[in-house]
């Protein structure tokens, strides 16, 4: 993969309170307010955050249908380990900018994943990801090792998901959505009944697990918000039809990871089948350490979150 080209010109606000920084009311009930906040600018984008802690950084990457408080579990009980936890909103996810007519790959995330990590940080930090924060995880780690000490990912791994859409029949059930979301009419199937779909998603890919109504409501006033629902399905458009102006690497489909990495997945997750991980460790150079949790589906670290976080700081000493 080529090296990423990054803007150097970022600065950063940080330590400001929610209250402060936004007045809406669906942003403040979409963010809580236990966390601190910041705001970043990066990739010639503004980028907030929520964070908790001092020491070290540990950027923790959201998935979908899903934001920042995805980690409100890691938020609290790293920081009392010791460490800086940073959960930025991802791009198109507001309070985070929505870039006009941007770019949602890979290739895009990954970018924004370093020059986070170059704003906030002058040393490697630990990186983290769920879901679609995994993905730009491991590209990020692909593309500019330099910028991390660590890497941990959950529920989606690296190097075997595309050939499970092709030769698992099951993984090509589990994955519909992604089909469907290619369709015009998705963004009005999503967000009808009040987002009765995302709900859906929730219990099909954790079942026998009841998200908190509370976060729910948080995740809905999240995707409620202009343009969030939008750019959130765009990250599955441009993954199957990226643009012609999007920049293609000339390198291998999964270039090798050199981070040493922490993986972490359900077993019981209706998303991505436990099996999709089978095979992933030839793909890390410099060791891959993988973790079953059992009784858990795809928010493993929300489903179970003692167990996650042991997991996680037995692998940060």
């Amino acid at each position: 993969m080529k090296k990423i080209e990054l803007s150097r010109t970022i600065s950063v606000l940080a330590g400001i309170v929610m209250s402060s920084t936004v007045t809406d009311g669906n942003v403040a009930w979409a963010q809580g307010e236990e966390f601190s906040t910041g705001v970043v600018e990066a990739n010639d984008l503004t980028f907030h955050y929520l964070e908790a802690g001092e020491g070290p950084i540990v950027l923790a990457l959201h998935g979908f249908p899903d934001h920042a408080r995805s980690y409100r579990h890691q938020l609290t009980a790293l920081a009392e380990s010791g460490y800086r936890v940073i959960a930025p909103y991802m791009r198109g996810y507001t309070p985070t900018e929505i870039p006009e007519g941007g770019y949602f790959g890979l290739s895009a995330l990954a970018e924004d994943v370093v020059a986070l990590t170059e704003a906030l940080s002058d040393e490697p930090v630990v990186l983290m990801g769920h879901d679609w924060g995994a993905a730009a995880a491991h590209a990020a780690a692909a593309a500019a090792p330099e910028r991390f000490s660590k890497l941990i990912t959950m529920a989606v791994p690296y190097g075997t998901f595309r050939q499970s859409l092709v030769s698992n029949p099951e993984q090509q059930r589990r994955s519909w959505y992604m089909f469907f979301f290619q369709l015009p009419v998705a963004d009005a199937a999503v967000r009808m009944n009040d987002f009765a779909f995302i709900e859906r998603l929730w219990q099909e890919w954790s079942p026998g697990w009841d998200l908190p109504a509370e976060e729910l409501a948080s995740i809905k006033a999240t995707f409620a918000r202009p343009g969030v629902l939008t750019a959130a399905l765009r990250y599955y458009r441009d993954a199957f039809n990226p643009p012609v102006s999007a920049t293609q690497s000339a390198g291998p489909e999964y270039p090798q990871i050199k981070v040493p990495t922490l993986y972490i997945h359900g077993r019981d997750d209706g998303c991505i089948g436990v099996e999709v991980a089978v095979g992933m460790e030839r793909f890390f150079d410099n060791g891959l350490q993988k973790v079953i949790v059992d009784g858990a589906g795809h928010f493993v670290h929300q489903e179970r979150p003692d167990e996650v976080n042991r997991a996680i700081l037995r692998f940060l000493e």
